[in-house]
């Protein structure tokens, strides 16, 4: 397995689920290859303090503008890509396979390549056409994921209900982490 993952970072509200998958990534030594909207960059120094400086030593930014990079030929090797928060714009794009930016086409890669694509929605409420674009992506091969922590696990804080979206998101990959701890019944 490549240990290279696509993150897609856009405007909506709930950059720390980024950031946590990113650090999560980082420290088990995987490449990220992060893509952020010029709105979810702001968002992410808005809601986190973390300037795209801060950010650990393996994540390699990609500008969104550019469209000769690596992430929008199938031919670059990834593990998959996840678009974590994402806007309801962004998942339009997606939906629709159309938009000028990399954020856009990395996502038609990753389904044409029939790699993962986990798309973690973090607006609500949902409209009839946030819905249908949902169950297009859902029906090309991505998985959805809206941020809607599980609390069986029994967090005792915010960190812990991030932890467990970030980690729900890395099982998609296959990636073992131990950022909740895992049901085993009663």
């Amino acid at each position: 397995m490549t240990k290279r993952l696509i993150i897609g970072l856009t405007g909506a509200s709930g950059s720390i689920y980024a950031l946590t998958l990113i650090k999560a990534l980082a420290a088990m030594d995987w490449e990220v290859e992060l893509i952020m909207s010029p709105t979810g960059e702001k968002v992410l120094a808005y809601e986190t303090g973390i300037e795209r400086a801060a950010l650990p030593e393996n994540v390699h930014i990609h500008e969104n503008t550019n469209l000769f990079s690596a992430l929008a030929s199938g031919s670059y090797r990834t593990s998959g890509m996840a678009v974590i928060p994402c806007s309801m714009n962004t998942l339009g794009l997606m939906a629709t396979g159309t938009g000028d930016h990399l954020l856009a086409r990395a996502a038609q890669v990753a389904l044409k390549e029939r790699r993962p694509l986990v798309v973690v929605p973090r607006e609500m409420p949902y409209n009839i056409i946030h819905l249908e674009n949902m169950l297009r992506l859902a029906r090309a091969g991505a998985t959805i994921m809206p941020a809607s922590p599980g609390f069986y696990h029994h967090p005792e804080t915010m960190q812990d209900l991030i932890d467990h979206v970030a980690g729900r998101v890395l099982d998609q990959f296959g990636i073992e982490h131990t950022l909740y701890e895992r049901w085993s019944g009663l």
